[in-house]
């Protein structure tokens, strides 16, 4: 790709700006282990093992996925009763006590990934046009925007349940490149979802860039192949 910043870049938000899902599996377990006191004959590691199972289910429909994301509060009680369900657990009054302590303790975990907002700040001295494309309803995702004060950063942010349209349909795409004033080939994207951030804007010309904040490369048998891999925003400057 060379050292040539694009003319725009078009950024994801959750685990790509700010940690989000980032911190759910610590979050996950940390309140697990303080509730589980009132299961007896469970771990908090089964317990947590149950919830990321019931989770990963959930979110692999495309449809439930889309669905799940604007109504994230209710989701967060859907995932543990639904995983309570599945381990013949019935304790309604416990399942609700792990959800409402999961959405305060994960509020206070999210925080913005060290060294974002400088990248972003460089490359907006550069000329850069930035835009910000996020999935997920009004209410959620212009909190996280206002609370870590990114929108001076971006020339553009298109928030999934304002537009009507989100990621990986073609027109949120096209459209934000569109409101920039640049063309696909010169457009950069950076986000952490294969098919969001890498397979459905390369099928439009755009330069994907995979943000791999775990480490731990693609996945076993991935077919999708990012035009570059990056650990940290900082990277891009490099």
């Amino acid at each position: 790709m060379g050292n040539r910043l694009p003319g725009a870049i078009l950024f994801d938000m959750d685990d790509t700006i700010i940690a989000f899902g980032a911190v759910s599996m610590e979050t996950w377990l940390r309140v697990c282990e303080y509730h589980v006191g009132d299961l007896p004959g469970w771990t908090a590691e089964q317990l947590v093992d149950g919830i990321n199972s019931y989770r990963e289910w959930f979110w692999s429909d495309p449809e439930r996925h889309r669905l799940g994301r604007m109504n994230t509060i209710n989701v967060r009680y859907e995932m543990v009763r639904g995983a309570f369900s599945r381990m013949g657990i019935y304790a309604p009054r416990v399942a609700n006590l792990i959800s409402e302590a999961y959405i305060e303790e994960h509020e206070r975990r999210v925080h913005v990934f060290p060294g974002a907002l400088e990248t972003l700040q460089a490359l907006n001295d550069k000329g850069v046009r930035l835009a910000l494309l996020t999935n997920g309803n009004k209410t959620s995702q212009r909190g996280k925007i206002n609370r870590f004060n990114l929108e001076p950063y971006f020339d553009y942010i298109l928030v999934e349940e304002e537009f009507g349209l989100g990621k990986p349909h073609e027109r949120v795409y096209l459209h934000a490149l569109e409101v920039l004033g640049v063309q696909p080939p010169d457009a950069w994207i950076v986000g952490d979802n294969l098919e969001w951030e890498v397979a459905a804007p390369q099928r439009l010309g755009i330069t994907a860039i995979w943000h791999d904040f775990t480490g731990k490369g693609l996945p076993d048998g991935s077919d999708i192949r990012p035009d570059r891999i990056i650990r940290s925003l900082p990277e891009l400057l490099d």
